[in-house]
């Protein structure tokens, strides 16, 4: 028996049989629902996208109230343990992970890719010194379409595989020479020799030394961060994505709108603001009181906590959590942890954050690991977008491929003025 929806009309006494597939019913069925043949039919009303399907994705799995996050059906907890961040890149994708010899070939191709255009020194150097890092990233991914004028071709999958290539890998490069010009340093080229982590870590901090040499716990912390970052379903810059995507711009120009969603202080610029709130808080004597102007609801927020999917523990962030205490073996304790660890205490056992389901999520451990590899804070949201770019290519490669997808072009609800004659400059 097929699955349907059955509605009734209390305007008209009409009664519809919606087909139910996957759970929903499509939009357009709707529009079969009108008072007159020549009303426009009914719509759905969905502010934010708070229970709208936008696309059919089989690249990540969330659910949120179990605390479950998938990419192409391998847990995050395994591929965290286990992958590389390039591996879990190639996954995101290709849809399967790769043979030793694909591997290979992907991590050569990447490396190979890292070095960029000398002219696109000139970009970086024209930016004024105190130039937020998330702004440079963003011009400089859209500029970078620029030097590659046949990324427009997207039909192509050659092409669009070499754009692709070249996006995940330049990005550390572009990251890394941006934060050098920031602070008057010389560039510190690409060393193929290293891993992906591990070259991002020689272009951010080589100094006189003839080879850099990454320590081994911090690249493989950088790693595993690149891997919880690299995707995360419908949120709100993988939107953007799609949707400047579905235009047919060429990847650059969507990466750098995704960025942009990216660089809100509510979806990329959240473990900054964690930091933030850690050290305003200052010292463990200071939490009873932070608690209590939290929950007195004058506008004091637990930042850190609670997730518009997540309504259970963030699986994301019990294992930075785990990666922050190896990484303070290397760098030394981050004072600020123990605030952050008495904080979860007390969210996970009062019912005050119980009850409202706040629990910590992705960006409440990773801004502290940051400063600990000497991160500055403007470079949190940067270090969010290097790895997103694979999870935002994927779901580009995916849509394009989508013969349900058309260019995005929401409806609204019109609320102004009725029609209405011009009225002359003298009679107003």
């Amino acid at each position: 028996m097929p699955e349907t929806l059955t509605i009734t009309d209390n305007r008209t006494g009409k009664t519809y049989d919606v087909p139910i597939k996957e759970g929903t019913i499509k939009a357009l069925d709707l529009r079969q629902i009108k008072i007159a043949e020549d009303d426009f039919g009914l719509m759905t009303y969905d502010p934010a996208f708070m229970n709208t399907a936008s696309c059919r994705s089989s690249i990540t799995y969330i659910d949120g109230d179990k605390g479950i996050l998938e990419y192409r059906g391998y847990p995050i907890e395994q591929l965290a343990e286990k992958a590389t961040y390039l591996e879990v890149a190639y996954l995101l994708l290709n849809g399967e992970l790769p043979s030793k010899e694909q591997l290979a070939n992907w991590v050569d191709t990447v490396t190979h890719h890292t070095i960029l255009n000398e002219n696109f020194r000139h970009l970086i150097d024209s930016f004024r010194y105190n130039a937020h890092p998330m702004g440079r990233f963003i011009s400089s991914m859209a500029a970078l379409g620029t030097f590659y004028p046949e990324a427009k071709n997207i039909s192509d999958a050659t092409t669009r595989q070499k754009q692709i290539e070249r996006i995940v890998a330049k990005v550390i490069t572009i990251a890394a020479f941006n934060y050098r010009s920031m602070v008057g340093m010389p560039y510190a080229y690409p060393d193929n020799d290293l891993s992906y982590p591990g070259n991002f870590l020689n272009m951010m901090y080589k100094m006189t030394e003839v080879k850099y040499t990454p320590n081994p716990v911090l690249e493989h912390a950088l790693d595993v961060l690149f891997i919880l970052h690299a995707d995360h379903e419908q949120n709100c810059s993988t939107n953007a994505m799609r949707a400047v995507g579905s235009s047919e711009v060429d990847p650059y120009s969507a990466v750098a709108a995704a960025a942009a969603a990216l660089f809100g202080p509510l979806h990329g610029g959240a473990n900054e603001a964690v930091i933030k709130m850690l050290n305003e808080i200052g010292s463990m004597s200071a939490i009873p009181d932070f608690i209590k102007r939290v929950k007195s609801g004058e506008g004091t927020k637990l930042m850190g906590f609670g997730h518009r999917v997540y309504k259970n523990y963030d699986p994301r962030a019990k294992l930075i959590k785990k990666v922050a205490y190896d990484v303070f073996e290397v760098t030394g304790k981050n004072p600020l942890i123990d605030i952050a660890v008495e904080l979860e205490r007390i969210a996970l056992e009062d019912e005050y954050f119980i009850k409202r389901k706040l629990y910590p999520n992705v960006d409440f451990y990773s801004g502290l690991i940051y400063q600990a590899l000497r991160f500055p804070m403007e470079m949190f949201t940067v270090l969010f977008a290097i790895p997103r770019v694979s999870g935002w290519l994927a779901q580009w490669q995916e849509m394009l491929d989508d013969p349900d997808q058309k260019i995005a072009r929401p409806r609204q609800i019109f609320t102004g003025a009725a029609r209405r004659d011009y009225v002359a400059m003298d009679q107003r």
